[in-house]
């Protein structure tokens, strides 16, 4: 899973993703030429350690996301246009959005606008790669379905909303996907608030504005929380605690990421690793197989599932089989969260 934190200058995204990390990367303004920050941790996920603990295993594996921080673009631009390629490479987008005066000048923040100017950027990059591929298109013939397709993109965008809002069915959606549409990502808000702002509402003119476009909003307090981050996992959780802050910005943003995306995790488990795996809600039991590895897929036979729940309860696998929580499922069984999964397969 890569997420890509993005925003105006100034609006504390390298903050944000030190907090996210635990990294110390040097935060303020950067060369022209400062290329994205890469950062992966782990999803915290205390059904893999306790399954781990029971199995007795040497190794457990967690479901790791890649941030990939980018640079803001020039004259005042969320976007480094240099870089909107890499940029469609990943699943979601994450604008970090600065609720704060700046240090230096004193300027009140401006976080509303910030989110809509952001979203007009996602939607001028997208119109100029829809009216790039319909000028070609006007000198082939053939491509009617394309062309009425991206056509219906336009007016969507010119009307200021963008391509997420769109209604598309499953044909639609796969016909566009070689485009990586940015303003069809998913997006999440990151609200960078000041230690003065821990525990007071938002502003009801953001959480409007956010209703209004269905967009995921994470408040966070990214200063203090990238000095917190640097310390010990237990001292972490008490001094976060003492400020008001019950979940840690990763344990927030990591939820949040799950339920834009959709997601769910299940289990697998041999004789030395417990690792979890992450899919998009609704998937096959098939297609989950193929998540572990083609071979799985191309010769599934069953899928052997018990609940992790039944699983803590009952203690093992063979008293879940006792008492009828294990249960043999076929290739379109739909796999749910917290399912523990052993694929037969044959090739």
């Amino acid at each position: 899973m890569k997420v890509a934190l993005v925003g105006f200058a100034g609006s504390g995204k390298t903050t944000v993703f030190n907090a996210l990390t635990g990294l110390s990367i040097h935060t303020g303004p950067h060369g022209e030429e400062r290329s994205p920050h890469l950062g992966v941790i782990k999803v915290p996920d205390r059904r893999v350690e306790t399954l781990g603990a029971m199995l007795k295993v040497k190794k457990i594996t967690h479901v790791e996301i890649t941030f990939m921080d980018f640079p803001p673009g020039k004259e005042k631009q969320a976007l480094s246009l240099d870089r909107v390629n890499q940029m469609k490479e990943a699943d979601a987008l994450a604008q970090v959005v600065g609720c704060f005066a700046s240090p230096l000048s004193q300027i009140p923040s401006t976080p509303l606008r910030e989110i809509r100017d952001f979203q007009a950027e996602l939607n001028l990059t997208d119109l100029a790669v829809i009216e790039s591929r319909l000028g070609r298109l006007k000198k082939e013939k053939g491509h009617e379905r394309e062309k009425e397709l991206l056509e219906r993109c336009q007016g969507f965008i010119e009307q200021e909303n963008p391509l997420r809002l769109l209604s598309l069915s499953e044909e639609e959606r796969k016909a566009l996907s070689g485009f990586g549409f940015l303003s069809q990502k998913p997006l999440l808000i990151l609200l960078n608030l000041g230690e003065d702002d821990i525990g007071k509402p938002l502003p009801e003119e953001i959480t409007d504005y956010l209703t209004k476009e269905r967009l995921e909003v994470v408040p966070l307090y990214g200063k203090v929380e990238m000095e917190v981050a640097q310390l010990d996992e237990a001292v972490r959780l008490e001094f976060l605690k003492e400020l008001g802050i019950t979940e840690s910005t990763r344990d927030r943003f990591v939820r949040s990421c799950y339920t834009l995306l959709e997601l769910v995790s299940f289990l697998t488990h041999n004789e030395q690793e417990v690792r979890a795996w992450s899919i998009g809600k609704g998937t096959s039991a098939l297609k989950a197989a193929g998540k572990v590895h083609s071979d799985m897929e191309r010769g599934f036979i069953r899928a052997e599932v018990v609940h992790y729940n039944d699983f803590v309860k009952y203690g093992s696998e063979a008293k879940c089989r006792e008492a009828g929580k294990l249960r043999l499922e076929g290739k379109d069984y739909i796999v749910q969260d917290g399912d523990i999964i052993r694929f037969r397969f044959h090739v």
